[in-house]
């Protein structure tokens, strides 16, 4: 069987083990649920005669179901294994940083794209993000007349920037050609799944199932290294416990045997290095008696509570899980072991305001340690930040439905009312009580919407009419205006105005934008003189750009005097560090609203889900802006 497309053979393959719904697979794919649909009726069509299709289950999703056991059984042994020319760009760069990682000698661009099918300016601008990658790990490429280009750089560096590259591609898929077939000695990852479990076993040490993926990827990545002839250069370690140095022993040998070489020392103290810096921790806070992690967990809790007023000092289960984490974190950053962080998007979207905490907190420790802590270092510290924070405050601030109720039946009849909608609906805040012939007389509502036991007048707000004993069908109805999101909308009119709006056609950098838009603030009182330079501080310790050319740029702790976000459209772009912005939001938050307007941050983690950059960047004026921000923030 031949798909008529990769994506088939994706969706194949992922739906082999697994029922996935129509908007997963929609995103996996990075398609439309139409074509999702479209491409299961064409996979369906091919799988006809091999005696299995692919169902939908209501409320689940798509499933696979065999009718003929014997002839998919035939299917899966004939199927063809997966095709090794990388067709997309994300693909191409994969490989070629794995040919120059693992290539002895020099590589010509236009011998690739004759081996790939494909033209060498498409290599050529894909070589952009090849060198960035090997830029972060001090690897350089240098070009030769007529011999084409090699990589240079340590071999603690090479080792690194490969196993990175295999981890994160055997999270994405174990079955990917690279890390099963390309990079790797052949049956070497196999074989070293039994000798880690063992050795792990016996001596006592606990890894996360990531962190043996680690560690049996970089084994087998030094298997073929040692096996070519490239040992590690002198190292030693430090530091050490007694059954991490005796795994290593044992790990070492079983490498030395499949590389059917002898290993230095230096081999054997790295991998001591790298088990010590990704075991759990088993022991007791008290237990543990390094200065430095105590001295970073103390710092980061008491720069929280002084900076943004939240105290979990007193929290020994997050102090617990924080010293524990930081004591194999302090070995990494030592030695600069970068690990990956797959879930770094997702965390400072879901954890904007704990990642702006413990940011502020790690970069102001920083400046008085020789350790650089990464991006991907901080993600893992913000998990247990937030945790900590959900524990102890109601993080997420949400506006709940304000309603007018409008009764005339007497007193006993309206406490009965009020109860039956506390029961049904607890999130409701009746704002107050009125008489028919009240509300009769008022020009305009500033509740959400009313609640009304007779037939009323809209006054530009929803009304609900009920019995004085409510039906199912009634409570349904208030249901449905409950449950509207206002948080949102409510955050867009509250804090942003055609004062703070600007588009900006003419090319600016972005220093000279923050000096514009800071002195605009500070000169309206809602920002000190401090706040531009804590804006650049920020900027300069990570990227603010949230994705999609959305950037929120934003002080180091609470320095507004007022909470405001002034809105830039560039269509054309701003440079913001390594890519470029086309929607800006400079936000300016005070202390006093701090909590109440994280919730600003859901408005732009929306236009970021939405894909509404393109649609913000066409608006003209503030109004314009505000139409297609209410557009999508009801739809999502």
């Amino acid at each position: 069987m031949r798909f008529a497309n990769p994506r088939l053979a994706q969706l194949f393959e992922m739906l082999q083990n697994e029922t996935l719904p129509q908007d997963e697979l929609a995103q996996r794919l990075s398609v439309s649920t139409r074509t999702v649909r479209a491409d299961i009726t064409a996979l369906n069509a091919l799988l006809a005669d091999h005696g299995v299709q692919f169902i939908l289950s209501r409320g689940n999703g798509y499933q696979l179901k065999i009718d003929d056991a014997s002839r998919y059984q035939l299917l899966q042994d004939t199927h063809p294994r997966a095709i090794r020319i990388p067709r997309s760009s994300p693909e191409r760069v994969h490989y070629l940083v794995v040919r120059f990682l693992t290539s002895a000698f020099s590589l010509k661009l236009e011998d690739l794209a004759d081996e790939w099918f494909i033209s060498r300016a498409t290599l050529q601008s894909d070589m952009a993000e090849v060198r960035e990658w090997f830029h972060r790990y001090h690897l350089t490429l240098e070009t030769r007349p007529r011999h084409g280009m090699k990589l240079f750089g340590s071999e603690m560096a090479i080792r690194a920037c490969l196993t990175d590259l295999l981890w994160k591609l055997a999270q994405q898929d174990s079955l990917n050609p690279l890390v099963t077939e390309v990079a790797l000695n052949a049956g070497v990852p196999e074989q070293l799944v039994r000798v880690l479990h063992e050795t792990c076993t016996r001596h006592q040490i606990r890894l996360t199932d990531e962190g043996e993926l680690f560690l049996r990827l970089y084994c087998a990545v030094s298997v073929r290294r040692i096996s070519e002839g490239y040992p590690l250069p002198e190292f030693s370690a430090q530091e050490v416990a007694e059954n991490v140095r005796e795994a290593a022993r044992d790990i070492a040998s079983a490498i030395a045997q499949l590389a059917d070489k002898a290993l230095s020392p230096s081999e054997e103290n790295w991998l001591c290095v790298h088990i010590a810096a990704r075991q759990v921790q088993e022991i007791s806070p008290s237990a543990i008696n390094a200065d430095d992690e105590e001295a970073l967990v103390n710092y980061i809790l008491r720069y929280i509570n002084t900076q943004y007023n939240y105290n979990l000092l007193s929290d020994t289960q997050l102090h617990a899980d924080l010293l524990t984490h930081i004591k194999t974190m302090i070995t990494r950053v030592r030695y600069q072991i970068m690990i990956p962080n797959p879930l770094l998007d997702n965390i400072k979207q879901h954890y904007p305001m704990a990642w702006d905490m413990t940011l502020a907190a790690v970069s102001g420790w920083g400046k008085y340690t020789p350790y650089a802590i990464s991006e991907n270092e901080i993600g893992f510290l913000v998990l247990h930040i937030g945790v900590g924070l959900e524990r102890h405050y109601n993080i997420g601030y949400q506006r709940q439905p304000r309603v007018l109720l409008v009764c005339d039946a007497g007193n006993a009849m309206v406490r009965m009312i009020e109860a039956v909608l506390q029961r049904k609906y607890p999130q409701v805040e009746i704002s107050r009580t009125l008489t028919l012939r009240e509300y009769e007389l008022m020009e305009s509502i500033s509740e959400d919407f009313v609640i009304s036991t007779a037939r009323i007048a809209e006054k530009a707000k929803p009304v609900v009419t009920i019995a004085p004993f409510p039906t199912e069908y009634q409570l349904e109805q208030i249901g449905k205006l409950v449950l509207v999101d206002r948080t949102r909308p409510w955050m867009l009119e509250k804090y942003f105005d055609a004062s703070h709006f600007r588009i900006i056609d003419k090319p600016i950098d972005q220093q000279t934008l923050f000096q514009q838009l800071c002195a605009q603030l500070q000169e309206e009182g809602f920002v000190g003189a401090e706040f531009l330079d804590s804006v650049v501080e920020r900027e300069a310790i990570v990227s603010t750009l949230l994705g999609d050319g959305i950037a929120l740029p934003h002080s180091l702790g609470l320095l507004a005097q007022k909470t405001v976000v002034y809105t830039v459209l560039a269509p054309h772009g701003i440079q913001w560090g390594d890519e470029t912005a086309h929607v800006i939001f400079l936000l300016a938050i005070s202390k006093s609203e701090y909590e109440e307007a994280m919730a600003i941050y859901d408005i732009f983690v929306t236009f970021l889900r939405e894909r509404a950059v393109t649609r913000l960047c066409g608006c003209r004026d503030f109004e314009a802006f505000k139409t297609v921000a209410m557009e999508s923030l009801s739809r999502f």
